[in-house]
């Protein structure tokens, strides 16, 4: 396996930072991960899930949103992170080593958030999405719920969600789950909050939670 740094054009005129991980072997799937709304590409936990997927055989493309990239720390309006999106799916999709539409979508937060918005609206033909840690509500704003789109999504999700996660109270998300027209999985953390980090009381690390996450994602994504 091994990491490329790669540029990415995004609308007409712009471009953002990806890192390409490349499979040793034959490439099974491409999936794409998408930062949250405080991250970067260099989120400790995405450079590791980026790593296993690729070294179990993925082509694994992450990238950075516009604003990022300039530095800003407020993030763009959708129509800019839809085409920062749009742009790491081009890419991924037309790339030499793997010029395939057998892509999944994995976003933690917003960029999970923006990519089933896209694939609701027909904008993001993957074929399977991944959320680490959906923002189903704002902090203290469960009465409204960011949820009318998932109904109309009809491709396999994967859902990884913490227990104190203070922007999806599990409840309310299973019962959205409940209510969804297509296939999904649910995978709950342990006193995971929005970041999966977990109290010392519970002896659980974060390289060892962001390992079981890969593990999970690595069988869904072959099923």
């Amino acid at each position: 396996m091994k990491n490329d740094k790669v540029v990415i054009p995004v609308g007409e005129d712009n471009e953002v930072s990806g890192v390409l991980s490349i499979p040793d072997g034959d490439v099974k799937k491409g999936v794409i991960l998408a930062h949250g709304a405080g991250n970067d590409i260099n989120q400790p936990m995405f450079v590791f899930l980026g790593d296993g997927l690729a070294q179990a055989g993925h082509l694994t493309l992450r990238f950075n949103f516009l604003y990022k990239e300039q530095g800003k720390k407020a993030p763009d309006s959708p129509e800019k992170l839809y085409q920062a999106w749009d742009g790491a799916y081009r890419f991924l999709s037309e790339h030499p080593v793997y010029s395939s539409k057998h892509i999944a979508a994995a976003g933690k937060s917003m960029g999970g958030r923006i990519a089933s918005q896209m694939v609701a609206a027909g904008r993001l033909p993957v074929e399977q999405l991944i959320f680490l840690g959906y923002p189903l509500h704002a902090p203290g704003k469960k009465d409204k719920l960011r949820d009318q789109h998932l109904y109309g999504i009809r491709i396999p999700m994967r859902f990884f969600a913490g227990t104190r996660d203070q922007l999806c109270d599990l409840e309310l998300l299973r019962g959205v789950l409940s209510r969804l027209a297509a296939p999904w999985d649910l995978e709950v953390i342990k006193g995971g909050d929005h970041s999966f980090n977990v109290p010392r009381s519970i002896g659980t690390g974060l390289q060892e939670i962001s390992g079981r996450i890969l593990e999970k994602a690595l069988v869904w994504l072959g099923e």
